[in-house]
């Protein structure tokens, strides 16, 4: 349900009471200013963001590696070619 900030003040305990089914959205002249969710919901939420707040690179290559021994997958790498330098490969271009 959507409130106005004056209507959820009035009726707290509803508001309160109606969280319990979804998380209820309050309005200042229709825009968003709150959400008001149940408290495990909240604590999950804060779980979840301290979780992302401490993913490293390191962490991300780890979670890549396990999901390509999962899948069987292997990164073929092709041998390498030697290039010529920049400055020599440049006097192929013609202006």
């Amino acid at each position: 349900m959507n409130w106005r900030i004056a209507e959820a003040k009035q009726r707290f305990s509803e508001l309160i009471h109606a969280v319990t089914k979804e998380p209820q959205l309050i309005y200042n002249r229709n825009q968003l200013v709150a959400v008001v969710v149940e408290a495990e919901m909240f604590e999950e939420f804060l779980t979840w963001r301290k979780q992302r707040e401490k993913i490293s690179l390191a962490d991300v290559f780890k979670e890549l590696r396990q999901i390509a021994a999962e899948e069987d997958y292997i990164l073929e790498v092709p041998s390498r070619q030697d290039r010529p330098y920049f400055a020599d490969a440049i006097d192929d271009f013609s202006l």
